[in-house]
């Protein structure tokens, strides 16, 4: 992939605004009493917490490797595995690379057409989507009376605020811009690359309907549950590593992944900054100061980091050095 220089501004934009954050969430807190939390945790329970991430990304490359199985392209568990961990070690330098990256690596393995992985892609993102919104709202419905100010407060009020702002005059007139330019060049891409443009058409269309042609939805939705369960028992581990945060419930726990589950989505490299902000937004509300969410996630963070980047250029090795597919 050429990236030109453009490309290459906007991700160091991004870059610095995750920078921004985490200095903004530092900024005022007492660095030496949070590194000394850090440093005396109880790093039994942050490997511990590590390997639940571990077999998280384990089933994402079991349930990945069925919606191929469903089309009729053999991806061994293997390949998909390493392209899982490309694609993270990818998002830490460039956020969202990595999807392209993993289908990338997919490609050279195993000869899938890039668009019919990126369909496949799309189509697992979906359902991430939809879990992040169902634990969402169980948060909202069983904690209600915990989120519930937080919410009023950071989120509606400054919401109602910016909406308050916005002319929609404007808002609809850049949308209508937006689809006309949308559908010029898609007539235009059609009318040059018709034939090209077709076949991409088809392998995008073959990889959405990866997960209808399942003949076992059932442990696809199995595998989706898992991945979430295992990231919520890294989170409420991961608690037991310092004093501050051992007495916290699952109850919590469940609450952190919502919040760092909305975190993950900003396009920032890796989540840094957004990251342990809204962690330690979240554990404000069971009455753990700031200071000690911030050690917690920056614990929590640099142990996943660390993870992908060991397990993520081992995979990357691996990959290059293997002899593709005929």
């Amino acid at each position: 992939m050429t990236f030109d220089l453009k490309t290459a501004l906007k991700f160091i934009i991004l870059f610095l605004i995750g920078i921004g954050v985490l200095f903004l969430a530092f900024r005022g807190q007492d660095l030496e009493k949070i590194w000394q939390e850090i440093k005396t945790a109880n790093y039994c329970w942050v490997i511990i917490s590590v390997i639940a991430v571990l077999i998280a990304h384990v089933l994402r490359a079991l349930r990945w490797q069925m919606l191929y199985r469903s089309i009729h392209y053999n991806v061994s568990f293997w390949h998909a595995y390493h392209a899982v961990m490309i694609g993270y070690l990818a998002n830490l330098a460039l956020p969202r690379f990595g999807e392209i990256g993993r289908c990338s690596v997919v490609h050279k393995a195993a000869k899938v057409p890039m668009f019919a992985s990126i369909g496949t892609v799309i189509t697992e993102r979906l359902f991430d989507v939809v879990m992040l919104f169902l634990t969402s709202l169980a948060m909202l419905i069983f904690q209600y009376n915990i989120v519930a100010d937080f919410l009023y407060q950071a989120v509606y009020l400054n919401l109602a605020k910016k909406l308050s702002a916005v002319n929609y005059w404007w808002l609809v007139g850049f949308s209508v811009v937006i689809f006309l330019f949308i559908a010029i060049a898609v007539y235009f891409l059609r009318q040059k690359f018709s034939k090209k443009f077709l076949r991409i058409f088809v392998n995008l269309r073959q990889g959405f309907g990866s997960y209808s042609k399942l003949k076992q939805k059932g442990l696809f939705l199995a595998y989706t549950l898992g991945i979430w369960f295992f990231y919520l028992l890294s989170m409420y581990f991961a608690f037991s590593s310092i004093q501050a945060t051992s007495e916290l419930h699952f109850n919590a726990a469940f609450t952190a992944i919502v919040f760092s589950g909305f975190a993950m989505a900003a396009p920032v490299q890796g989540g840094i900054g957004v990251f342990h902000w809204m962690v330690a937004q979240s554990l404000l509300l069971y009455s753990i100061s700031f200071k000690d969410g911030l050690a917690y996630s920056t614990i929590i963070h640099s142990s996943q980091v660390l993870l992908i980047l060991v397990l993520g250029s081992l995979s990357l090795f691996l990959i290059l050095t293997k002899k593709e597919t005929k």
